[in-house]
């Protein structure tokens, strides 16, 4: 009986693992993707130029390339988390690459000017960011992840 219930427990652990690394391939790819439009570009211009980390980098390059080379790292990160359920010696790297990617789009919520307004008494920001916070709690799994 104890076996059984462990057995359960660890299918359900790997199932939702793997549901969640999937999950954050998918997001990180789409998303990267949608970096390669104009559209996207332009959208995240008030983010990286108020950013500490990345004010400069339209003096160096266009809007559209720093969106595009955005793009091509999410895209790298998502193929790095679908090759790890493969090759396990990529789970390290999609997990620092994660933690990395996370850590400066959660710092968007405090370098942007006007991201937070007040509705109805509440703080509300742009919620797309939020989802950031429970894929850096992923990256940080997966990097303990040895399996």
């Amino acid at each position: 009986m104890v076996g059984t219930v462990q057995k359960s427990k660890n299918l359900l652990s790997g199932t939702g693992y793997y549901i969640s690394l999937f999950g954050a391939a998918l997001i990180l790819l789409w998303i990267g993707i949608f970096k390669f439009t104009p559209t996207e570009a332009e959208a995240i211009k008030p983010l990286v130029e108020n950013h500490f980390l990345t004010f400069f980098v339209y003096k160096i390059i266009s809007v559209q390339a720093m969106s595009n080379l955005i793009g091509a790292i999410e895209i790298i990160i998502a193929l790095l988390l679908i090759f790890s359920a493969k090759f396990a010696v990529l789970r390290k790297y999609a997990g620092i690459g994660m933690i990395i990617t996370f850590l400066v789009t959660l710092s968007y919520l405090f370098t942007t000017p006007g991201i937070w307004k007040i509705v109805d008494g509440v703080p509300v920001t742009d919620f797309f960011i939020l989802k950031d916070l429970m894929l850096l709690g992923f990256g940080f799994m997966i990097v303990q992840n040895n399996k």
